[in-house]
């Protein structure tokens, strides 16, 4: 599904964009722990943002199964979830936005789960 392959593409690119963002523009200006955060955050972003791009590719072997298009739209969301509270950490170093992180972890570990069903019912 091509919008699938649009999202992973822009999220892979804002990945590297905020990883080049955190080691330049941020590295005097936040301490090693929030660095640190900082790049959990591209990280997993970029490993959620080749996830997408792979469902792009899984849906365009196996049209229309709702279990991979569920996957990908829950790793769009455990992106936003996850690696955006870590980013607000990092840069404002409010605490409570940790909680909030898990929550992405947890659509991460749906999406993938979802994943592997898909697979075993369609490919």
């Amino acid at each position: 599904m091509k919008v699938f392959i649009i999202i992973g593409a822009i999220n892979a690119f804002l990945a590297v964009a905020l990883g080049a963002f955190g080691a330049h523009g941020l590295a005097d200006k936040l301490g090693p722990k929030y660095l640190e955060i900082w790049k959990t955050g591209v990280t997993y972003q970029m490993f959620h943002a080749t996830g997408i791009l792979v469902i792009g590719l899984l849906l365009g072997k196996v049209s229309g199964s709702s279990l991979f298009t569920w996957s990908g739209w829950l790793m769009l969301i455990g992106i936003i979830l996850f690696s955006g509270s870590l980013y607000m950490l990092s840069v404002t170093k409010i605490g409570i936005l940790g909680a909030i992180t898990p929550l992405g972890g947890v659509s991460f570990l749906a999406a993938w789960i979802l994943i592997v069903i898909g697979a075993v019912k369609h490919l």
